[in-house]
């Protein structure tokens, strides 16, 4: 058996000694440390653990703790606008020697330089800017003292056709492009609103899905209105409440019975998912599913011989549709429109807005069908004098005979 050194690794006399190979090993990249954890630029999220006079300490679940610059929390005024708990979104912009991670979630607060800028560029960090002027191709941006320019097609997730609305307003923005200038100024600063609020979207709309289910009852706010329907921001996310299904009543546009800023109650009917953020999830509301079905009482209020005046709503070849109540709503037939005369449409005698007096003829609830015809309008102007004399409006429903109220104004006097 060959002797082996002293050293316990099979070393002979004059073999180099372990230091140096592993020197060497280390130096050709086998043993190079492995970067774990997050890096510049990546997104991190953690709770406050403690604010002190310059820097705020971040837990963010890792070995290494994560800090952050008080200025980047406090208003221009220096107001502190976190509290020890709460949670906080912020990127890595450096990773010091000790491993701990240098937090940055909002630049532009103060007076920055270039080098600040850089890093933030690097790093994808947003930084804040005052939209000081608008022009054809986009909008002018002052991010501490540093004009930029963000094209008009990077300042929204939908086109802005004005944004002069928006001068003196400070928004968050990304660096696209940095151009280092002479005397270490910044010479062109490109900038993108749009690609601060995809992100945003992305982790409303993650939220969102873990949040909201179909048939879930919520508060939303209108924030656009279009004929066929309205926008409702649920908390980050859209959804849409179509025409159909803001209530039992006939709409033709949503800003008849909405406004922008309006706040209601909604139910969620679908939910249909998608991966494009610009899209994000297409979220189908209902006002109409938590109203009171109107034709649940039809068949009590509107058996057949039911009197009523209805107004006509929609004129179809084959006759009116007339509406008894909001949601309720009964067939004219042309025939009966045209009292024996010629017609070959029904708008020839009924337009939309006109009233009639009709009687219910006969009432399918299941299919939600009513057939009607049309009052006789002496007898309905007879019941109306023999109401007045007996002392009682004229009412819906069922109707007594003329001589049914003159007695009834008889047994009252």
């Amino acid at each position: 058996m060959k002797d082996r050194d002293d050293d316990g690794f099979g070393l002979q006399d004059g073999d180099e000694d372990f230091g140096s190979l592993l020197a060497e090993y280390e130096k050709a990249g086998s043993f190079a440390p492995r970067r774990e954890g997050p890096q510049p630029g990546d997104a991190v999220r953690g709770r406050i653990v403690s604010i002190g006079k310059e820097t705020v300490l971040v837990d963010l679940g890792l070995k290494a703790e994560g800090i952050l610059p008080l200025a980047e929390v406090q208003d221009a005024g220096g107001r502190v606008l976190v509290e020890v708990g709460q949670e906080i979104e912020a990127k890595v912009s450096q990773v010091d020697g000790r491993g701990s991670l240098l937090l940055r979630c909002r630049l532009g607060r103060g007076a920055v330089g270039a080098d600040e800028l850089a890093e933030a560029y690097a790093a994808g960090v947003p930084v804040q800017g005052t939209v000081t002027g608008v022009n054809k191709g986009g909008v002018e941006v002052q991010v501490s003292g540093v004009r930029g320019f963000c094209p008009i097609s990077q300042f929204d997730l939908r086109r802005t056709e004005d944004a002069s609305p928006f001068i003196g307003q400070k928004l968050t923005f990304r660096i696209t492009k940095l151009e280092p200038g002479s005397r270490g100024r910044v010479a062109n600063l490109v900038l993108s609103r749009r690609s601060v609020l995809e992100e945003e979207a992305r982790r409303l709309q993650e939220e969102a899905r873990a949040r909201l289910k179909e048939g879930d009852v919520v508060r939303g706010k209108v924030t656009q209105l279009r004929d066929y329907g309205a926008f409702v921001d649920l908390g980050g996310v859209e959804g849409m409440l179509h025409v159909s299904e803001i209530g039992f009543a006939r709409v033709t546009r949503a800003s008849d019975a909405l406004s922008v800023g309006q706040e209601v109650e909604v139910q969620i009917l679908r939910i249909e998912r998608t991966d494009d953020p610009k899209r994000g999830d297409r979220i189908a509301l209902s006002l109409k599913a938590l109203a009171q079905d109107p034709w649940d009482e039809v068949p009590r209020r509107f058996g057949p011989g039911t009197r009523a005046t209805g107004k006509v709503v929609r004129v179809e070849s084959f006759g009116a549709f007339v509406e008894l109540e909001p949601g309720v709503e009964g067939l004219l037939h042309v025939g009966e429109l045209a009292q024996g005369k010629p017609v070959r449409h029904a708008r020839e005698v009924a337009k939309v807005g006109q009233t009639f007096p009709v009687v219910v003829r006969e009432v399918d609830p299941e299919r939600r069908r009513i057939g009607l015809e049309l009052a006789d309008v002496e007898e309905e102007d007879g019941r109306a004098y023999a109401a007045s004399l007996a002392g009682r409006p004229l009412d819906d429903g069922p109707r007594d005979t003329l001589g049914d109220l003159l007695r009834a104004r008889k047994g009252g006097s």
